[in-house]
Order: structure tokens, then C-alpha cells, then sequence
């Protein structure tokens, strides 16, 4: 199929849902591990609690992948139908996530919260190959990444947002503070009203032979194996894409994890307080867990804060690629090497900060890192595979973001950064070595149409 060009306003719409989608991801992402702390949870238990996560997106994407390869309404299209159900399930998630009373339910909130956006994420990566010609794969992805840099950045600094306004960010034990609910219902609005906007101004191209598209979707008990052969038969520069997406995902969702306790102890001097080492019934002993907790909880908002900045960096730098690509071709290898080892150098650099104003430049440098890995891997993936599967074959990519997760949450994390000593910000130490590895990966990319697409007569 001949797809014509975008323009920027166009790609900016079928995108724009993506800014709902990253405020879910960034209040999850920076304000889950206080949560589930608030809660009660030891710091070396808060990767184990967040394994519903990347479980949930192994188990969806891929199904969301292949449904939504075999849909198709006149009216609704073929992706948008996904990101509305998502859209929906995320917002009610993701207001009740911050009024759980308990451990258990704040878990299985993030499992349903995390479910939900995997139901809305994966249709949009397939959109932007639905809908532009190769020529601007990296420019849409691009696109998408500048979005996602504005929403981290506002959503992380909503609990701030929501305290200087007056909310207070004090609360009783094991309540989580009325600015942390407040912020999580202001994205919940967000993300449903970002989708809708996308839903509504989009259109998607039906599929080129209706025939063929009506006999494979009629073909029954076909999912597992298409599945199956589909990873069985995944193209040489998918795998070794996979081995550089291992390191960049390990790296991240340990800060996503271990950001909060590494950095309230090691740069706020506020840890969470320990319930058992104060004798609550004594009332001078109550006052100061009290107040060593709402120290605490204005140390998270802090550390979101300054989490937020790799979003405003990431989207920085994704401004400068949409402005680059839009004219020229860039060599998406050599970017995501760079992008990635400068990241590795940001949270290298958190052990040994004089101050906390350090943390802006520590997490300029990761928002690099972040904006490469939102866009250079899919536009590299998006030139190697057929079109007619790029749903599927978006979602079985999914397996090399989801498993190195996973494989943090079952211990890697703890135990690798154990060997370095007992302090919590060891795991950042092992985050920035993650991403250097990730860069140095970038050798075993050698397929020259997805390093660098050159451009044809359209």
C-alpha cells in the first residue's frame, strides 16, 4: 500500500493519546514503590510486588497484538477500539490505586492499573506503522516520544503540583497522603480524555485485500500457534534488538522500583519509617514517626520531581529529532548507543552527588536515554518485519521489555546490587551499568535499512 505523508499536526493527533497513557506509566512508575512503602513494605520486597507489571504485559500485549491485527470496524478502525477499552479500565484503576488499605490490594491494583495500559499501548506503537510510509517511521516514533517526555515530566510533578496548592502530604499510618490521591484521580482524567481526543481525530487505513483479511480472522483455535511461529520465525535483527532492550528495561525498571527508597535515604536522608522500631503507643514516640514519615513523604514528592526531569530531557530531545528527521535521516544505531551509555553515566553518577541539585543533571542524562528507547528501537524493528503483522509481531517485542522486568522483580535487582553492599542506592549503581551494557549492544545491529532508512521515490 502507497501511504501518503503526515503532517506534523496529523502524527501530533494519532499520538497525542500516548500523553494519557505516559501520565499512567509516570505516576506508576514514581509514586507506586511510596505507595506500597506508605503501606508497610520492607525496601528489598518492592521489586517482588511489582512483578504484576511486566507479567501482565507478557501476558497481554501479545494478545492485544494479534486481536487487533484481525480487526477491523468501518467506524471504529482497527487499533482505536483497543486504546478506548484500555483508556477506560486505566482511569477507574488508576484513581482507586491510591486508596487502597492494604499491601495486597495496592498490588493488585498496579496489576489491573498495568493491564489496562498495556491494553491501550501496544495498538498505538502499530498505529504509527499502520499509518506512515517508511520514510517517516522514525520521525512518527519521534513524535510519540516528545508526548510521552510532556506527560513523565507533568505527571511526576503532580504530587508537588497538588502539595504547593495547599493539600496537605501528611497522613496517618499506613494512609497514603490526600496530594498523592488528588494527583493519581488528575491523571486518571488525563489519560481518558488524551485517548478520546486520538479516537476522534484519527482515521486508520482498512486492510489492502478485505478477502484474505476475512479468511485468516475466520480460521479458528489459530492464536497460540500463529504466535508461536511468529516468535519461532522473528527476524535476526528483532533478537539482537532483544538483547540491548534486556539491559535498557532491567536499568529501568530498577529505578522505577528502587528510585524512591535509593534516593529519600541515600540523598534526603528521609527513609521510610520503620512502624515496629517506635513505640506507637507512647505519644512522644507516636510524634516523631509521625513527623519522620511526613518527612518522608515530602522527600517522594522531591524525588518524583526530580524523576520528572528525564521526561522534560526526553522530550527535549525527541524536539530535536522531530526537527532532524522531518528533513533527514539519522542513523538510529549510533543514537541509541549514545542516548543509552549517557544515561549509564546518570545514574552512575547518584552515589556521589554533593547535593540533591545534582539529581537534575543525573536524570537529564536518563531522559536520553529514555526518549531513544520510546523511539529508535520500534523504528528500527517497524523496517525489519511484515506489515500485515506488525501488531503481533509489536506485541512479541513486548517479551524483550517485559522478561528482563520480571527477572528484576524475582531477585535480580536485590541480589546484584546486595554484592555491592546493603545501601538501597547500590541499585542505581547496577541500573547505570545495565545501560552501558544496553549502548555497547548496539554493535550487533548490522541490518543497514533498519540503522538508516534511505529514502526512495514515494
Amino acid at each position: 500500500m502507497n501511504k501518503r505523508k503526515l503532517s506534523f499536526l496529523e502524527i501530533w493527533n494519532m499520538s497525542f493519546g500516548f500523553l494519557g497513557i505516559q501520565f499512567g506509566f509516570a505516576l506508576q512508575g514514581g509514586f507506586m514503590s511510596r505507595i506500597f512503602q506508605t503501606l508497610g513494605a520492607a525496601k528489598d520486597d518492592i521489586p517482588l510486588l511489582w512483578i504484576a507489571a511486566p507479567l501482565t504485559g507478557l501476558i497481554v500485549q501479545p494478545i492485544i497484538g494479534y486481536l487487533s491485527d484481525r480487526t477491523w470496524s468501518p467506524r471504529w478502525g482497527r487499533r482505536r477500539p483497543y486504546f478506548l477499552i484500555g483508556a477506560v479500565l486505566s482511569s477507574i484503576a488508576l484513581f482507586f490505586v491510591p486508596h487502597s488499605p492494604a499491601l495486597w490490594v495496592a498490588a493488585g491494583f498496579l496489576w489491573i492499573l498495568d493491564a489496562s495500559i498495556n491494553i491501550s499501548m501496544e495498538p498505538f506503537r502499530a498505529l504509527v506503522a499502520d499509518k506512515l510510509p517508511e520514510s517517516q517511521r522514525s520521525y512518527g516514533f519521534v513524535v510519540q516520544t516528545l508526548i510521552i517526555g510532556i506527560g513523565t515530566w507533568v505527571a511526576s510533578n503532580l504530587p508537588s503540583f497538588v502539595s504547593a496548592l495547599g493539600v496537605s502530604d501528611s497522613a496517618a499510618q499506613g494512609v497514603v497522603p490526600m496530594s498523592v490521591k488528588v494527583a493519581f484521580a488528575t491523571g486518571a482524567f488525563v489519560f481518558l480524555v488524551s485517548i478520546l481526543y486520538t479516537v476522534f481525530t484519527t482515521s486508520e487505513y482498512p486492510p489492502e485485500d478485505m478477502e484474505e483479511f476475512e479468511r485468516e480472522k475466520a480460521k479458528k483455535n489459530q492464536f497460540i500457534p500463529d504466535i508461536l511461529n511468529n516468535i519461532g520465525s522473528m527476524p535476526l535483527t528483532m533478537k539482537r534488538l532483544g538483547v540491548i532492550q534486556f539491559f535498557s528495561w532491567f536499568a529501568f525498571f530498577t529505578m522505577w522500583s528502587m528510585a524512591n527508597p535509593a534516593l529519600t535515604e541515600h540523598v534526603f536522608n528521609s527513609p521510610a519509617p520503620v512502624e515496629s522500631e517506635y513505640n506507637m503507643s507512647d505519644a512522644q514516640q507516636k510524634e516523631a514517626y509521625d513527623l519522620a514519615n511526613t518527612k518522608f513523604q515530602k522527600a517522594s514528592n522531591a524525588v518524583g520531581s526530580y524523576m520528572g526531569t528525564y521526561g522534560l530531557s526526553s522530550m527535549f530531545f525527541a524536539l530535536l529529532l522531530v526537527v532532524y528527521t522531518s528533513k533527514r535521516r539519522i542513523n538510529r544505531k549510533y543514537v541509541h548507543m549514545t542516548s543509552l551509555i549517557l544515561g549509564g553515566i546518570g545514574f552512575l553518577m547518584m552515589k556521589y552527588i554533593p547535593s540533591e541539585e545534582y539529581l537534575y543533571l543525573s536524570f537529564t542524562l536518563i531522559g536520553f536515554a529514555w526518549g531513544s528507547i520510546l523511539s529508535m528501537p520500534y523504528a528500527m524493528l517497524s523496517s525489519s518485519v511484515d506489515p500485515k503483522k506488525m501488531g503481533v509481531i509489536m506485541g512479541i517485542f513486548n517479551m524483550f521489555i517485559v522478561i528482563p522486568q520480571i527477572v528484576a522483580a524475582l531477585g535480580g535487582v536485590v541480589f546484584i546490587s546486595n554484592l555491592l553492599g546493603k545501601e538501597a542506592i547500590n541499585a542505581m549503581t547496577v541500573a547505570g551499568v545495565c545501560l552501558v551494557l544496553a549502548g555497547v549492544s548496539n554493535f550487533l545491529i548490522t541490518n543497514r535499512k533498519a540503522i538508516t532508512y534511505e529514502v526512495e521515490n514515494e
